[in-house]
């Protein structure tokens, strides 16, 4: 297992353009969460606000999986490459961590 002072402490990991799409995609995320939050305080009905719940967990999961995937073809194939073949190991304990 991975001890969290032993992970990777790199600081840059995605270009502006990639923090802009996350970020831009999280400012849509808290849009939703605050209309299911007006849903519930005008007692909306129950299957349109599971509707919107759906659909947010549906939009972290996908941001999730796209930085995952970033991280993979990014961090891990230099990680690599540098025969850093620790950062397996981290891979695993995220995967773990994800469930």
């Amino acid at each position: 297992m991975v001890k969290e002072k032993e992970r990777c402490t790199r600081k840059q990991h995605r270009s502006q353009e990639e923090i802009k799409a996350c970020s831009k995609r999280l400012n849509r995320i808290e849009g939703q969460i605050k209309g299911i939050n007006k849903m519930i305080q005008e007692d909306r009905h129950c299957d349109d606000i599971l509707i919107q719940l759906a659909a947010v967990n549906n939009a972290i999961k996908s941001l999730g999986e796209e930085l995952l995937l970033h991280h993979m073809k990014t961090c891990m194939v230099t990680d690599i490459k540098n025969n850093n073949l620790d950062t397996i190991d981290e891979v695993l304990y995220l995967f773990r961590r994800l469930k």
